[in-house]
């Protein structure tokens, strides 16, 4: 069935333009989707891998190498170099489901090549698939621990390293992660929510005629796939050029000493941990800045994206009833004013 479209998803501001923040410049980190069931979180990160402009890579390469980078972290483009042919292909976003083996995830020996020709030969798996593009975890909470921990050395490093059955590789591993849950089935490890860029909380429509729009769309969609998606074609053509303009635009544009200080004040007032706040809020103003083709970055791109910034990099204070996108909320309009 075809990909229902981003532009016709409704409501869910923040969680779409985060998305979209990342599309612009994935070393933001990556987006954390948390919420009531039902809301769209796997709609709209589905809908963003049928928005994404082609990019360019090694024909025959497992891991979709760009061609125009050294080809020395790839063990099949060093084999290849001075010879790689390139062509278009869709950015890749992989499912990584929850009872995923390892071996499934960082790859393994590849069993028939070694039963009917003898060869010692790797399997890539889905990290490798997911290089240079995203990796989508549904349920990311109730990832298992040991699929965590080889996570998040990979996201560390960008290498996948593979050493088992008498096999010896590395290759390139970098992705967007992106996951989506539900808070109430259980929370994520502190050390996996610290690697996630931007955390976006969605929660169910309250209002009536959102509500009646949603399941119009949907029961649309579901009557007519080809028809509904034909209807959106346009919307979604004007995202994905905006795509490629921030994206061409992002590297000219630069951070105003102000607007860093501003957002350095903002997370010392918050208390947050390290300095990944800092960075995280200064690389997402500057991909939204982009992304709308704004000349400079400014305060009120620090707070449209600082909840999604900085909400799951606050200490927990007992003293505090209230909820981390309000302890932001009250900080943004201290520091910056109404």
């Amino acid at each position: 069935m075809t990909t229902f479209p981003f532009s016709a998803i409704v409501g869910q501001d923040e969680m779409r333009r985060a998305l979209l923040i990342a599309a612009v410049d994935p070393s933001v980190g990556g987006v954390l989707v948390f919420g009531d069931r039902g809301t769209g979180k796997s709609t709209a990160i589905r809908g963003l891998a049928a928005l994404l402009p082609k990019m360019k890579a090694v024909v025959g390469c497992p891991y979709s190498c760009d061609p125009a980078k050294p080809a020395e972290g790839c063990p099949h483009c060093a084999m290849a170099a001075g010879k790689r042919v390139s062509h278009l292909v869709p950015v890749p976003v992989i499912d990584l489901p929850l009872g995923a083996t390892e071996d499934r995830v960082v790859g393994a020996l590849d069993l028939e090549r070694a039963l009917t020709l003898g060869e010692k030969a790797f399997e890539p798996g889905l990290l490798a698939r997911a290089n240079r593009g995203f990796l989508y975890i549904d349920e990311v909470n109730l990832l298992d621990d040991h699929l965590v921990d080889l996570l998040l050395d990979v996201a560390a490093s960008g290498i996948n390293t593979v050493e088992r059955e008498g096999l010896s590789v590395r290759h390139p591993a970098r992705f967007v992660l992106v996951g989506s849950g539900n808070p109430e089935e259980g929370e994520l490890r502190p050390q996996l929510l610290d690697r996630f860029g931007l955390a976006v909380e969605v929660t169910t429509p309250t209002d009536l005629p959102t509500r009646i729009d949603v399941v119009r769309r949907r029961d649309a969609y579901e009557r007519d796939p080809a028809g509904f998606c034909a209807a959106y074609e346009k919307a979604d053509g004007a995202i994905r050029k905006q795509l490629t303009a921030a994206r061409t635009r992002l590297a000219t544009l630069t951070v105003p000493d102000e607007t860093l200080e501003a957002a350095a004040r903002l997370c010392l007032t918050l208390g947050t941990d390290g300095l990944r706040g800092e960075l995280t809020l200064m690389r997402t103003a500057r991909a939204l800045a982009a992304f709308e083709g704004a000349g400079t970055v400014g305060i009120d791109h620090l707070t449209r994206i600082a909840p999604s910034a900085l909400r799951h990099r606050l200490r927990r204070n007992p003293l505090d009833e209230s909820g981390s996108t309000a302890r932001v909320a009250k900080a943004v309009a201290e520091v910056f004013g109404p």
